[in-house]
């Protein structure tokens, strides 16, 4: 058991080796005929055991990966495991990670419409949760928790994803894809039972930073999950997608790394708990291989200059540049700019 199954293999060969050699020399030489059917069968038999406990205690040691991160990660990521557990790396580290966060909005007036069947919202949500959460784990993301209509997912632990953030920004898109199919079969169910349709919506918040990972909790349970500042900002960072009339909020080193792959738009410097500096805030309105690329740079470009007028106090360019841009882009930003064009009616009277 210590040495392995090569060096066991080894020392089989070379203990039958050494009876069969030495049970030749005598008879041959001298005339002696030493029996060696029964220490080579025992040799042969131990063998066999520690062979036979080894593989029962890699099974085992495989179950144990499988059942941990089976709720967690895509059954591809849970077979790398099982194969390679040198992988996983019990207890905390610190590493950089993306963590996504993701709300259903309106839930509590969607609820109200189910207070008479608890089941029935339990469905609505487990139907909702289940396409939602496959959308991440296709992209090698880990499920952390589900927080009633709440989902909590990181990339990058506990295997390495050097494509994290674009693998985290794909998946909120992706989400978004997921919702507005769930939402056609509902409009269609609710129409032919004669119901008012509520349609679901979400929100996503995505942050990049250093975390502790690895299993927390207490001595009588504990989950595989993550800690750190940059997971507080994710979190507070999908409340705000509401406030900014946008699907996703990304937050600045998610943002730099994904825009080589979707566009990216900045939405404003926010002052968020427990830091001292202003946080850079952006979203992203699909990726660069479904949208032109030539009207998105103009949009982008234009998008930029609203920004600094807005933030140089020129209320009557930056209101002018908020109404040419909506509508473009297939009104992707609309609700953005009806926020700005709410702040600049309200600082135009009470200047900042």
């Amino acid at each position: 058991p210590r040495l392995g199954a090569l060096w066991t293999l080894i020392g089989v060969v070379a203990a039958s080796s050494t009876l069969l050699g030495t049970s030749w020399y005598l008879f041959t030489e001298h005339r002696v005929l030493l029996d060696f059917t029964f220490p080579l069968a025992s040799t042969f038999a131990v063998y066999s055991v520690l062979v036979f406990s080894n593989y029962m205690r890699d099974e085992a040691e495989k179950r144990q990966v499988r059942t941990a991160f089976g709720q967690y990660l895509s059954p591809d990521l849970v077979e790398q495991l099982a194969d390679n557990p040198d992988q996983l790396k019990l207890g905390g580290e610190t590493k950089k990670m993306t963590l996504l966060f993701c709300d259903v909005r309106g839930f509590t007036t969607i609820s109200e419409t189910y207070k008479e069947d608890p089941q029935g919202l339990t469905r609505l949500i487990n139907r909702l949760l289940t396409p939602l959460t496959n959308e991440i784990l296709d992209r090698k993301g880990t499920i952390d928790k589900y927080m009633g209509d709440c989902i909590m997912a990181f990339w990058n632990a506990p295997l390495e994803d050097g494509e994290q953030e674009m693998n985290s920004v794909a998946s909120a898109h992706a989400m978004f894809k997921a919702l507005e199919e769930l939402n056609a079969e509902r409009e269609v169910e609710a129409k032919e039972a004669g119901m008012k349709f509520l349609p679901l919506n979400i929100g996503i918040g995505i942050n990049t930073g250093d975390c502790v990972v690895g299993n927390m909790g207490s001595e009588q349970r504990f989950d595989y999950s993550v800690l750190g500042d940059a997971v507080n900002l994710a979190a507070r960072l999908e409340g705000q997608s509401k406030g900014y009339g946008v699907g996703v909020v990304l937050g600045p080193d998610t943002a730099e790394v994904s825009r080589e792959a979707f566009c990216v738009l900045e939405l404003d410097l926010i002052a968020v708990k427990g830091k001292t500096e202003a946080v850079r805030i952006f979203t992203t309105i699909g990726s660069r291989e479904d949208l032109d690329q030539a009207a998105f740079e103009s949009f982008s470009k234009t998008h930029e200059q609203m920004l600094n007028a807005y933030r140089s106090q020129d209320w009557e360019g930056a209101e002018a540049l908020c109404r040419s841009q909506k509508g473009g882009m297939d009104g992707a930003m609309d609700g953005f700019y009806d926020i700005y064009l709410e702040r600049i009616a309200e600082y135009r009277d009470n200047p900042p």
